[in-house]
């Protein structure tokens, strides 16, 4: 089993993108894993908000928000452990 931990810059989100439900706002992001492997922070994935067709076929530039960490666990167990650290993390909590 594995878990991916992200650390989301809010202030990159692109509000226009925020969708009403029944049940609250949503804002659909899609995870990747990074082609190089871990960058300089150990991060092993980033998040980006996902497209619509149209952007996916126009090859619109992502909106990226942020990167994470993939951490794998076995019968119980956790195999890794780093922590997540974002670079331009400018949250304010």
């Amino acid at each position: 089993m594995s878990i991916i931990n992200l650390s989301i810059n809010l202030s990159k989100i692109d509000k226009s993108k925020i969708v009403e439900g029944k049940k609250g706002k949503y804002l659909n992001i899609t995870v990747g894993g990074n082609r190089d492997g871990e960058d300089q922070y150990g991060n092993t994935h980033y998040a980006f908000q996902s497209q619509s067709k149209e952007e996916r076929e126009a090859k619109a530039d992502k909106n990226y928000l942020g990167n994470g960490k993939e951490f794998v666990f076995d019968n119980e167990t956790k195999t890794e452990t780093v922590s997540a650290t974002n670079d331009d993390d400018d949250l304010p909590f």
